[in-house]
């Protein structure tokens, strides 16, 4: 198949791809796999269609990017180690062939990343897991994490307690679940890989006069109508993956669909390169942020820094310790958002607490080597850690 030629944009940290060298627009990357492309259309794992997936990932992260991966494929992978249940579609039926299949998908994923020479980690996660405040916070935190030290998340729907995928339904499907991830971890491109070039004016295996949808500005009605209907194998058909796109775009985030079985393709469209369909972001992703954490309405309580770690914040910033706390004001929970306030009790800023108002007012003046020994547990050596805190 054809690659793509056109060079990379200007801005940016070059990576290599193929035989072309492609420079990073988009440095935190979320790419969503389906399982059509993972079997290559037929209901087994393709390991020669991983493979070229992680090839590319690890060429970004080589550059400098980091990759979130949302994996489908568990109930295929299943479907392949316990034999074939297609007459037996019933929702207890595919959610034993998740259990079975997940570990042998992520382990073909560890494999393929370790002789790419980068380590992966599995993350199963629900709607319920980040409408919550803690699983929010506790996901969040642990992408987050993963990134900093080079580590390839492997997320993917828990289908062994959530039904929602295995049911067809449009909102728990894995393009959804990549949207929300996108948004998790502030990504600057949800990037959703298929067995088509993108959204058509209509379906193009019916349409012949058909025709690629290169930009989206707006999802409209006209929009919401080319997208149609569901794959065979896969959950999500271009309906749930506009429906993505239109959650990731509110928050900022560049969405493109695109055909992953092109050469490069996570390459191309990490550069900014014209492919697929592209919608553009319909909000700043840090001000979206931004206002959700300086918003009154979440706030729930207060703390009072000292000067040191008010010229930690500004100068350097670094995360809120509690070495830095001087005072606690309100009966807050961890996972909570807080204000931030200097000794002259100006708000400086806000953020999502690691601890309750109890333990920090315990913990305040400390160091962080302290803090298992005095609460006898520890959720990080951060009051508020910087990816969850904003300057006012």
């Amino acid at each position: 198949m054809m690659r793509p030629t056109r060079q990379g944009i200007e801005e940016g940290t070059p990576v290599a791809g193929g035989q072309q060298t492609q420079r990073i627009q988009h440095r935190r990357v979320v790419v969503k796999v389906g399982t059509n492309l993972l079997t290559s259309g037929t209901s087994r794992l393709d390991r020669q269609a991983m493979s070229r997936i992680v090839s590319q990932v690890a060429a970004l992260c080589a550059g400098g990017g980091q990759v979130v991966v949302v994996t489908s494929g568990a109930i295929a992978a299943g479907r392949q180690r316990l034999g074939n249940f297609e007459e037996r579609r019933d929702v207890p039926r595919r959610q034993v062939l998740a259990a079975a299949g997940q570990s042998r998908l992520m382990a073909l994923w560890d494999e393929l990343f370790e002789e790419s020479g980068l380590n992966c980690a599995q993350a199963l996660l629900t709607r319920g897991d980040l409408a919550g405040r803690l699983g929010y916070l506790n996901a969040r935190n642990t992408l987050l994490s993963l990134l900093d030290l080079a580590v390839v998340p492997i997320v993917n729907e828990n289908d062994v307690v959530s039904v929602e995928e295995i049911e067809h339904s449009a909102i728990g499907d894995n393009d959804n679940l990549s949207a929300q991830v996108a948004n998790l971890v502030d990504a600057d491109l949800l990037l959703l890989l298929t067995d088509t070039a993108g959204l058509h004016t209509a379906d193009p295996t019916h349409d012949p006069q058909a025709r690629l949808i290169a930009q989206v500005e707006t999802i409209d009605e006209s929009i919401e109508r080319a997208a149609g209907g569901s794959g065979e194998r896969g959950t999500g058909g271009m309906a749930t993956k506009v429906e993505a796109a239109r959650i990731a775009t509110l928050a900022g985030a560049h969405v493109v669909i695109a055909d992953g079985r092109l050469d490069d393709i996570v390459l191309l469209a990490a550069a900014g390169e014209p492919v697929g369909t592209h919608f553009q972001p319909r909000g700043d992703r840090l001000e979206s942020r931004r206002r959700y954490l300086l918003s009154g309405l979440p706030v729930r309580g207060r703390i009072i820094i000292d000067d040191g770690a008010m010229r930690a914040l500004e100068r350097d910033g670094t995360s809120l310790l509690p070495v830095g706390v001087a005072e606690v004001d309100g009966d807050f929970q961890r996972g909570d958002v807080i204000r931030i306030h200097n000794r002259a009790g100006v708000h400086v800023a806000s953020g999502m607490s690691n601890y309750g108002a109890a333990d920090i007012t315990r913990i305040r003046g400390l160091h962080s080597d302290r803090i298992a020994e005095v609460l006898g547990h520890e959720y990080g050596e951060e009051i508020v850690h910087r990816n969850n805190l904003v300057l006012v």
